[in-house]
C-alpha cells in the first residue's frame, strides 16, 4: 500500500529528475522549488499519520453562530 508521504516522496523525486534535464535556470529552480514543497508535504503527511485525532461536531445551542440572538 502507498501512503500519501511516499506519493509525495516519489513526486518528489519526479521533478527533481525533471529540474536535472531542465536548460533553463530560472525553470530549474522552480522545478526544485516544487520539489521542496512535495518533500514537506511527505513530511506532513508523516507527522498527520502519527496522529490520534478524533473530531468532535460542534453543537449550537440555538444562537446564531456568533451568539446573540436565536438563529
Amino acid at each position: 500500500m502507498t501512503t500519501p508521504a511516499t506519493h509525495y516522496r516519489t513526486l518528489a523525486a519526479q521533478l527533481r529528475a525533471r529540474a536535472r534535464t531542465e536548460d533553463s535556470p530560472q525553470l530549474r529552480a522552480e522545478w526544485e522549488h516544487l520539489a521542496h514543497c512535495y518533500v514537506r508535504l511527505a513530511e506532513q503527511a508523516d507527522r498527520n499519520s502519527q496522529t490520534d485525532v478524533s473530531y468532535e461536531p460542534i453543537l449550537r445551542n440555538g444562537f446564531g453562530d456568533f451568539g446573540g440572538e436565536p438563529a
